[in-house]
């Protein structure tokens, strides 16, 4: 398949200009034909009037005699047909001799004049003379190459003389587009700084859209790149357990030793892919904020669905879970990056809720609040525990320290702000969404 042959925005820019000026020009036509036709008929008329009075001078003396009158009047419109003739001007009129209501003369007896034809008529009524003339404008000539010629040949002549500086004109104001183009052209592919600013109003969207997307992949590169580092920092200790066991597993003098060297080697490769999860749960949480990924969810029915995910935890723990809707709402969210929060927020309540406790989810309108009955967070750490791999001092259960990271993350991601609280009675934990 034949490649597209780039278009050329110099080109558009200048037929954009051709159409303005084939308008402009045509428009002038059209007035041009109309003013024709307006002066064609006031000419006209200015003839019609000189003739009829030619003729009522010449045949006023004759009034005795009408043979006479209708000679002259005969002899009169021949000596105009004889002098346009020569001049190679041929306008068809008809003139119309009367005396005292009998027709004396008529140029052209049989047909009739179109109601287009300019018509005068000149009265002596004590001499009882009445001379008509009608005759057609001139307007033929418009449509004759003659006209043509003498209408096209100034745009002809003028268009180069427009079409020179219009093209020198567009091609010096793309000059800053150009620009542009090879300022991002002549970067390195590590450079994303900010292009700076435009001083030209219609190239700032351009700029704008620009550092956008530098900005956009400055943001992916360095999630990446913290995503490199966060799984060195998280495997490194499960990987260095299932290195040591299956060490002692395969050096274990007697079956016990084995057992407990195989049960740390499950343990240790637990816990790696658990990191893995969390990590791989922290990269998608940190998508985009935005409502082009989005789809209208009913957020009840989606806590409902993630709480019925967590069930067999609950029932290991003999957790009790209750959930209340005060309000349901149908929200503009990212399904799975949703479920993650929801996910690391009922199962941080299940997890830290002490045996046969309790776990509250209460949905109002925009806003869910989950509460627990485990040991809380003190008042001073609630900040730091959105980081990054941090716990709790003196936390004895085991974790990665990812689950709020990935629960604020993704409630940025879909747009809720995230806060943590006393839970009722001043006892364990309550976390707020509101969406």
């Amino acid at each position: 398949m034949t490649p597209e042959r780039p278009r050329s925005l110099l080109r558009r820019l200048l037929a954009g200009f051709m159409l303005v000026m084939l308008a402009i020009w045509l428009a002038a036509l059209a007035h041009v034909a109309w003013q024709v036709q307006a002066d064609q008929q006031r000419q006209a008329l200015i003839v019609n009037k000189a003739w009829a009075r030619q003729i009522m001078l010449s045949v006023r003396h004759a009034a005795h005699d009408p043979a006479e009158m209708a000679r002259i009047g005969a002899g009169i419109e021949k000596l105009r047909q004889e002098m346009y003739r020569e001049a190679g001007f041929d306008s068809p009129a008809r003139v119309v001799l009367r005396h005292h209501g009998r027709l004396l003369y008529d140029s052209m007896p049989e047909p009739v004049p179109p109601a287009d034809w300019v018509r005068w008529v000149e009265r002596d009524d004590a001499a009882g003379i009445v001379v008509e003339r009608a005759e057609k404008p001139n307007t033929d000539w418009l449509f004759t190459p003659s006209a043509a010629s003498h209408l096209l040949t100034p745009l002809a002549y003028s268009l180069p003389f427009l079409l020179l500086p219009a093209w020198l004109i567009v091609r010096v104001g793309l000059r800053p587009l150009r620009s542009l183009a090879d300022a991002v052209a002549g970067r390195d592919a590590s450079d994303l700084a900010p292009v700076p600013p435009s001083p030209y109003r219609e190239l700032t969207p351009l700029v704008q859209a620009i550092n956008g997307l530098m900005a956009r992949l400055s943001e992916r590169l360095s999630r990446e790149k913290e995503f490199l580092v966060d799984a060195a920092h998280e495997l490194k200790t499960p990987l260095s357990v299932v290195q040591l066991n299956a060490h002692l597993l395969e050096h274990a003098p007697d079956a016990e030793r084995r057992a407990q060297a195989a049960a740390g080697l499950r343990a240790g490769v637990a816990r790696a892919t658990h990191a893995v999860h969390q990590l791989l749960a922290l990269e998608r949480a940190h998508g985009e904020a935005g409502g082009r990924d989005k789809t209208p969810l009913d957020l009840a029915a989606l806590v409902r669905e993630r709480i019925a995910l967590a069930a067999p935890l609950a029932l290991q723990r003999g957790v009790d879970v209750a959930f209340e809707v005060q309000q349901s709402c149908t929200l503009a969210l990212h399904r799975e990056s949703t479920s993650a929060l929801l996910d690391n927020i009922i199962g941080n309540a299940l997890k830290y809720s002490p045996d046969g406790g309790a776990v509250l989810v209460r949905l109002n309108g925009r806003m869910l609040t989950v509460s627990d009955q485990g040991p809380g967070i003190p008042p001073e750490l609630r900040r730091k525990v959105f980081e990054r791999f941090y716990r709790v001092p003196g936390q004895e259960l085991p974790g990665s320290g990812l689950g709020l990271s990935i629960a604020e993350r993704a409630a940025l991601r879909n747009g809720a702000q995230i806060a943590l609280a006393d839970g009722p009675d001043g006892r364990g934990l309550t976390v707020t969404l509101a969406f």
